[in-house]
């Protein structure tokens, strides 16, 4: 079976479930397994995605506002591999390629492949489309075993984490300017993890919200994870980003839990990593008190120092 993935989460199962060697085409975005990254790209974005963030917001609302799609297709590449599946998403055209954006590309093939599109919102319907992607490679048995160790792993830490006398009041920003705050899937992240998150509403796409709101929703954490970015891109964001004078304030920010974490890996995509992302977010909400183990080389979020740095709107010494 030739297999092509236009979703990095769908490609991460894929390699799980020993379809590597199915795998025939991907998205530029595809780099885990780091074996994955070696696969042809079928799909490349028409933005810059190391913009600054205002930058990239506008770009992409440029062209959605010109009904165009934010990602080429490389229809040539397509029709070589000929692929018998097509794995896509309906939930974000601007996270990845959707339905759409293959259109007239499948026009133009005279074998149509079956095509699965995945439209998760919580945790729950990531571990099925898991079982999904198994029933439609023939991995139905590996696939269920696959996505219930994820399920359990996410029990467990619900578990360790519920004898705790705290539960902190989390805001997830995920995105800088403007601002926004998580959505879908993290909240119910939050919440496994023995946290309270002020915004965001489980199940529902992220929004936009104002710094007022921010401060008015008094977080005793603060975890950084624009969608898509690694914790380098997001050092970088920062150090050109000037936050909010009136952020100083928050009891996060005085008692310096802000932290910066992997969102690219563990939180923005839809994929089995979830689980290690609540993993993470115990380790955050509940330094004390709470047993939650990592896997192996899984790195906490980043403190983020902003008590000593200069990144708030009128700072006496400026901007870096």
């Amino acid at each position: 079976m030739r297999i092509c993935s236009l979703l990095p989460s769908a490609t991460e199962v894929l390699f799980a479930l020993g379809l590597g060697d199915s795998v025939a085409g991907v998205t530029h975005e595809c780099d885990f397994p780091p074996e994955a990254a070696a696969k042809p790209a079928l799909i490349g974005p028409r933005v810059d995605p190391n913009a600054k963030s205002g930058d990239l917001d506008r770009s992409v609302r440029e062209l959605m506002a010109r009904g165009e799609s934010l990602y080429a297709v490389r229809d040539d590449l397509l029709r070589e591999i000929q692929p018998d599946l097509i794995i896509t998403q309906d939930l974000c055209h601007v996270c990845a390629a959707s339905p759409d954006d293959l259109a007239s590309a499948l026009a133009k093939m005279p074998k149509q492949p079956r095509i699965l599109t995945l439209q998760p919102h919580t945790l729950a319907d990531v571990w099925n489309d898991i079982r999904r992607i198994g029933e439609a490679t023939g991995k139905s048995r590996e696939a269920d075993e696959f996505a219930k160790r994820q399920e359990n792993k996410v029990a467990s830490i619900r578990a360790a984490v519920s004898a705790t006398a705290s539960r902190p009041r989390v805001a997830c920003i995920e995105w800088l300017d403007p601002l926004y705050v998580g959505g879908h899937w993290v909240p119910e992240m939050v919440d496994a993890a023995g946290g309270v998150d002020v915004h965001g509403r489980a199940g529902h796409p992220s929004f936009r919200v104002t710094s007022d709101q921010v401060v008015a929703a008094e977080p005793d954490v603060m975890v950084i994870m624009p969608c898509g970015f690694s914790v380098k891109h997001i050092e970088d964001e920062l150090q050109r980003t000037l936050l909010p004078p009136e952020w100083k304030q928050l009891q996060a920010v005085r008692n310096n839990r802000v932290h910066m974490v992997d969102a690219n890996s563990y939180f923005s995509r839809s994929g089995p990593r979830l689980a290690d992302g609540v993993a993470i977010l115990a380790n955050l909400l509940h330094p004390v008190g709470a047993e939650v183990d990592l896997p192996p080389g899984l790195a906490l979020g980043v403190r983020y120092p902003v008590n000593a740095h200069d990144s708030f709107a009128g700072s006496n010494t400026g901007k870096k």
